[in-house]
């Protein structure tokens, strides 16, 4: 059986970046799905971080560059400022996942804050993103100014509340939960251990009763 896995993210959040390597390398050849989930680490009206503030410039000079280094991946802290609100982005993933590009869309828009310091909260920037990930750019911006998908955005947001969300990246690999930065073998384990859960379950249920099978 299919082990689902749901990693929640922020496309202001650099480890949600730097999370895609390990969780690809570990769910390579493995019989899982992936899901995407949407949070808001600053919800509009909460203002949003300055670059330029000592908080930004400290955790990604003691933790986000080194080990960005360490797993070879480029990335830099983009200098729009404030940093963009991310819910239209979000809205637009929503159009994304109901064209089948939820993944190609997720990826471009990390890495247009991270690799080229785009302003992902402008829609004309998140339109050609739309894109370039495969979508009708022309669609997907019709969609978002006729605000087609805040309910289906709304809607994540619940489900993240409902499962006490906080912090991203957060993974559940099936009602395993780990927060925080993953590792390989750390996901791999979890990969494990659900699909050793699921066999369990379909063993425990190969049985006839009186009534047939």
């Amino acid at each position: 059986m299919t082990v689902r896995i749901k990693v929640w993210s922020d496309y202001v959040c650099p480890f949600c970046l730097l999370a895609g390597q390990p969780l690809a390398e570990a769910t390579a050849g493995r019989d899982v799905s992936v899901d995407w989930m949407p949070f808001e680490l600053r919800p509009e009206p909460v203002p949003t971080l300055r670059p330029e503030g000592d908080y930004l410039r400290g955790i990604w000079s003691r933790v986000v560059y080194p080990m960005a280094r360490s797993m070879g991946v480029g990335i830099r802290l983009p200098d729009v400022s404030p940093q963009p609100y991310t819910r239209l982005a979000f809205e637009g993933y929503q159009f994304a996942k109901e064209h089948d590009l939820a993944g190609a869309y997720h990826d471009r828009v990390l890495r247009a804050f991270f690799e080229d310091g785009l302003d992902i909260g402008d829609l004309d920037v998140l339109e050609r993103l739309a894109g370039e990930a495969g979508l009708s750019a022309t669609d997907y911006r019709a969609a978002l100014e006729g605000g087609r998908y805040a309910r289906a955005h709304r809607a994540a947001l619940a489900e993240a509340a409902a499962h006490r969300i906080t912090a991203v990246p957060t993974i559940l690999v099936e009602d395993i939960r780990i927060e925080g930065m993953p590792t390989r073998a750390g996901l791999h384990e979890a990969i494990d251990r659900a699909a050793a859960r699921q066999g369990d379950r379909l063993a425990s249920g190969a049985a006839c009763s009186i009534d047939g099978c």
